[in-house]
């Protein structure tokens, strides 16, 4: 019987996304793999088309959605935070009983003929639970950066016993092991904001650190300093750090490879042209748009840019966003004057595609893990523009730590300004510190190739991975244990 491991991933597309990177990399050691899948209780068109995408392009994995919690599932004592409501498995209700979704979990991987280890996205630790009742070895895939989980490893020693400590620190600079020193007001602000997420987020990582690894989407040769101290336990303090597995970088292709918008890149010079795209859930004001528009234009540069639609006040996280009016989200006569360098697409493009064309030069991004290395295997040059979650901190590992991008002033205040837009743009693509800076990312781009070939950091990693799991599984049957 092939062995089979069983993936599950959290909801939203950032999570689904580098998850099914890794059942392909299962696949490809000839493991047999299947997603058990969390379908959100606020519907995602988004995670739906994702999912569907994802069906389509990976026919031998197995997708399972496993059946929805009831509606009153989380109580009125239960929490409110979009974090903890939205984006975890719901309900986590604190202090916690089993999640709401362990019992399907449980039933489903009892219905299995075997299974072999349980991998769990960052956001899933009450499956932990199942895990231990049905003596799986239970893993970890971190959908972010090494340096996010030095951090957050660190974050339960550094303020538990203090919560509100981290709402007083400010824009105070704060350290941790194996990262630039970054400001407090740079870590996720849904957490620092609310007692009840940080509460939540303190737990999850106390609790991801009782795996028996951790695989995470990064190179070894991308995230030195942040490795090493994850190697060396100084992320943990008092108890031992799960080995982690650097397995990447593990990127997704395979989108609509006839958009429109690549037909314009044909007609593109070589690396002339700045992508701009923020990620599944990155939305802007209707004035933001416009300050964009307007730096586009004056910039002189060739652009292609997607364009979600402005979310309402009364618009949860995670809705649906209606399809963006270009004409009446851009500034009168922008489309008709910019025809001829740039192209406005409206709510989604081949990312992966897009990157990888010949004619685009650079990339401005939200700081998302998965967008963040699809541009470094892309060779570009990153402009940094966090909106949301650890974006932040990416950002100050891009900058500051890798040195493979640089920073959109202004995208912590009200809006970043037109002129801040035409700068920058000009910079990356016409000023010696942004040729200087394409050359560091061309290098980077070579390092990651190598990581993946056949004795390649990455591909030795994944290789340890199998034997370690192989090792904890004879441990179990030699203990009497059958599933």
């Amino acid at each position: 019987m092939k062995k089979t491991v069983v993936l599950y991933p959290g909801l939203g597309v950032g999570h689904l996304v580098p998850m099914v990177e890794v059942a392909k990399l299962f696949l490809k050691h000839g493991l047999a793999v299947t997603l058990a899948l969390v379908e959100p209780q606020v519907k995602s068109t988004d995670f739906s088309a994702a999912v569907a995408r994802a069906r389509a392009s990976n026919p031998s994995v197995d997708f399972h959605v496993l059946p929805s919690p009831p509606a009153d599932s989380n109580p009125d004592s239960g929490p409110r935070h979009h974090v903890v409501k939205v984006i975890l498995p719901p309900p986590a209700v604190l202090p916690s009983p089993p999640a709401a979704m362990n019992a399907p979990l449980r039933d489903f991987l009892r219905s299995l003929p075997a299974v072999h280890a349980l991998v769990l996205d960052m956001f899933c630790v009450d499956a932990q639970d199942v895990a231990a009742e049905l003596k799986l070895p239970v893993y970890y895939s971190f959908a972010s950066a090494a340096g996010d989980l030095a951090i957050f490893l660190n974050l339960p020693s550094k303020f538990a016993s203090n919560t509100a400590k981290v709402k007083e620190l400010g824009d105070s600079i704060i350290t941790f092991p194996g990262v630039p020193p970054f400001k407090a007001s740079e870590l996720p602000s849904e957490v620092i904001a609310d007692d009840e997420a940080l509460v939540y987020v303190l737990r999850m990582f106390q609790r991801m650190a009782e795996a028996k690894g951790i695989l995470i989407n990064s190179f070894d040769s991308l995230e030195k300093p942040a490795l090493s101290a994850l190697s060396e336990g100084l992320c943990v303090p008092g108890r031992a750090t799960p080995p982690v597995y650097c397995i990447g970088p593990l990127v997704s292709g395979g989108g609509d490879k006839e958009h429109e918008c690549l037909r314009w890149l044909d007609a593109q010079p070589d690396q002339s042209v700045v992508f701009l795209s923020f990620g599944s859930l990155g939305t802007f004001t209707s004035k933001q748009l416009e300050e964009i528009a307007i730096g586009l234009e004056k910039s002189g540069e060739r652009f292609l840019w997607v364009v979600r639609s402005p979310r309402s006040p009364d618009q949860k996280h995670g809705d649906p966003l209606p399809e963006p009016d270009l004409e009446a989200l851009m500034p009168e006569g922008f489309l008709e004057k910019t025809k001829d360098r740039g192209l406005v697409v409206k709510s989604w493009a081949p990312q992966v595609e897009v990157l990888r064309h010949r004619a685009t030069g650079a990339f401005m991004t939200h700081c998302g893990w998965n967008s963040t290395l699809e541009g470094i295997t892309a060779g570009l040059p990153l402009l940094c523009w966090p909106l949301y979650a650890e974006q932040k901190v990416n950002k100050v590992h891009i900058v500051e730590g890798m040195k493979l991008g640089v920073e959109m002033r202004g995208y912590n205040e009200e809006v970043v300004k037109a002129e801040e837009v035409e700068e920058k743009v000009r910079w990356v693509m016409a000023s010696e510190g942004g040729t200087a800076l394409r050359v560091r990312v061309a290098a980077v781009k070579d390092a990651a190739a190598e990581a993946l070939q056949e004795g390649g950091s990455s591909n030795l990693a994944f290789a340890q991975f199998l034997k370690d799991v192989d090792v904890k599984l004879v441990n179990l049957l030699n203990a009497g244990f059958s599933f």
